[in-house]
This record gives structure tokens, sequence and C-alpha cells, in this order.
């Protein structure tokens, strides 16, 4: 007979670059329970200390990597691998596994042997309360995101580092050894101002992608970004007013404001040289 579960599966996914961080875990609740270290009594709680911990309930909870990862110094290579906590009050070891096939925390058969990385972090405390055991990713970057476990009163944070730029680059440069076309050259010096990278070649691929392809409200509001990082405020100023009248064409108001705005502040910067 089917029934609902105590603690329902729960799967997320995140992107991070051009990479996916997959985890599949069980959902387990507080219900008025003292999870982490000892009751009030002094006896136990759900999670005692010094102990492993499934990281939720039921099977083990996995994670997925599609590419090779960095967590604090350590290379975690892509792979699956259980998740494992040994919670302690101080400071928490978490378990990246290699065997997958245990049910719960696999007690006796866990082999730490068998771990691929083994890092330690703090746990914080939180005012407010988690009832389901939560993972989440938050801090997003081209190439990082924190993984948090939340828990009650409790949370802990792994930061998870992917070089993306080392992929990104190598894919600029196929593209642009292949026919580059405007677009091209467009998504190559956006890539490199949102890094804070490659300026000077970031503002001649823009002026290769208005010669190939036209004055547009948004190449030429990166044009602008670029310029006023080189430090060239008035070249900044026009390009931000070509941006500004282009976008006003197309009813793109949002680009409007920010352009009105890039100006004003380009100005003073620009009288304080």
């Amino acid at each position: 007979m089917n029934y609902p579960k105590a603690s329902p599966l729960s799967r997320l996914e995140q992107e991070v670059g051009f990479s996916k961080i997959t985890v599949e875990y069980s959902r387990p609740a507080t219900k008025g329970r003292t999870i982490f270290g000892n009751r009030p009594d002094g006896q136990p709680g759900l999670v005692p200390y010094g102990r492993i911990w499934r990281v939720g309930a039921n099977e083990s909870t996995k994670i997925t990597l599609d590419t090779d990862v960095e967590i604090l110094g350590n290379k975690l290579p892509k792979g699956i691998y259980a998740l494992y906590a040994f919670p302690e009050a101080d400071a928490w070891e978490i378990v990246f596994h290699r065997n997958t096939s245990h049910w719960g925390d696999g007690r006796t058969a866990y082999n730490p042997e068998e771990d691929a990385l083994r890092i330690k972090v703090k746990p914080i405390k939180t005012l407010d309360f988690q009832e389901n055991f939560s993972i989440s990713f938050d801090g997003l970057t081209h190439n990082s995101v924190n993984m948090t476990w939340q828990w009650a009163h409790t949370k802990v944070v792994i930061p998870i580092g992917i070089d993306t730029g080392k992929i990104m680059l190598a894919q600029i440069q196929e593209k642009l050894e292949s026919n580059p076309t405007a677009q091209t050259y467009y998504e190559v010096a956006r890539y490199y101002q949102e890094e804070g990278i490659k300026y000077s070649e970031a503002l001649e691929y823009l002026n290769k992608a208005i010669s190939l392809g036209g004055d547009t409200y948004y190449f030429h509001r990166v044009k602008s970004l670029v310029e006023a990082e080189l430090g060239d405020y008035q070249s900044a100023i026009r390009s931000a007013e070509t941006s500004l009248n282009l976008a006003e064409k197309e009813g793109k108001d949002e680009f409007v404001r920010m352009n009105q705005k890039n100006i004003k502040r380009w100005a003073k910067l620009s009288k304080n040289n």
C-alpha cells in the first residue's frame, strides 16, 4: 500500500556557468524535536554530535557534479557522490563519498577510505527557524555558488567553485577562429565586461560588432561600460547617448533609465579627472 512519506523526496538542479549541480535528498521535519547535539535533559537529539549523518532522511543524499569543482581549495572530480556529515558544536566535517550504494548513512558499512573529499566548516546559528531540512543554492556567479544546508536553527554553508572562465575562454578562442559574426564579437565582449577582464580587447570586439551588425542599443550600452572602465568617460557618454536614443526608439525604457543614470555619473567623473 502506498502512503505519504514523512520525509518527502526533493530534487534540485542548479546551473553555475556551463556546469550543473544536482542534489536528491529527503526532507525530514523537526516535529518539536531537538535536532543537533543533546536535548535539554542531556539525552542525544535526533542527530547526535560526533556521529555520521546522512544529510536528510531515508536513503543517502546524492550530489551529481557534471564538471570538476573546487571546494575550500580542494579539487573534486565530476561524478556522483553521497553526502555525509559529522556534526559537532563548533565544526562540521562534510564528506563527499564515492560509495553511493549505502542505505542512509551506512553506519557500520561506511568506510572512510571511500571518501572522495572531507572538509571542515563552521555551523551558523540562525534566528530563523527551518521546520523541514533544506538544501539550497545561493550567491551565484559564473564561477561559484554556495550550497546551504539549513534545519531548525542551524545553517551550514559549503562554497563550491567552478572554473567557468577556463571553459569559456576555450570556447571564445574556437568561436573567434571560425567565421565570427557581429553577435559573436558582442557576446565575447559582454563576457569580458561582466567578468571585469580584457577591456581593451572587449572594446575592439564591440567596434567589430557594430561595424558588422550596425547600431543596436545593447552593442552601444556594453561599449559605454567598457569605455568607462578604461577611464574614457567622454567616449562612454557618447556611446551611452547613442544607446539611449536607440533604446527610446524601441521602447526599451529600462535601458533608457540605465543610460541616463550612467551619463550623469560619468559626467561627474569626467569633471573630476
